[in-house]
């Protein structure tokens, strides 16, 4: 292939979006992770059993700081996109998995969580950023005592 290279398409850079989201939690950058989020995110997650929340970004993030920091590596890996724009909106579902990782004596050093994500997104300030995050669990497997 030869030529310039092309310009994202607005599918792209909403994938974009999600992807960064992901890779930012796994390099602990909670800076670039605050900005791929708005103000206020609907959460909920199967993990938790609760109900959809509105939390603030930097509730999410501390959460996920406090949830993550004992962990030698994260991976999160994600995939599968179904992306469907709406008028002001956009939804997009997605697989993922993620793993963590924690030496210790047991050598079983490794937690698993699959599943699915719907993530809507909406434009703001010239970017997608997540205003609505879901995680539906499939299963967890490995350690499941892992970081406790």
């Amino acid at each position: 292939m030869t030529g310039e290279p092309q310009p994202f398409t607005e599918r792209e850079r909403v994938i974009e979006a999600v992807t960064t989201l992901f890779v930012s939690i796994d390099n602990r950058d909670w800076d670039s992770v605050s900005s791929c989020l708005t103000d206020k995110v609907l959460f909920n997650t199967t993990l938790t059993e609760g109900n959809p929340e509105i939390l603030s970004r930097g509730r999410i993030i501390q959460d996920w700081q406090d949830a993550l920091e004992c962990f030698e590596a994260i991976h999160h890996q994600v995939g599968n996109f179904l992306v469907r724009f709406l008028e002001n909106e956009v939804n997009v579902f997605c697989y993922g998995i993620a793993y963590h990782y924690l030496p210790n004596r047991s050598n079983r050093n490794t937690k698993l969580f699959v599943g699915s994500y719907d993530i809507r997104l909406v434009q703001q300030e010239g970017r997608w950023r997540i205003n609505a995050f879901t995680f539906i669990s499939k299963f967890v497997s490995g350690n499941l005592k892992l970081g406790e």
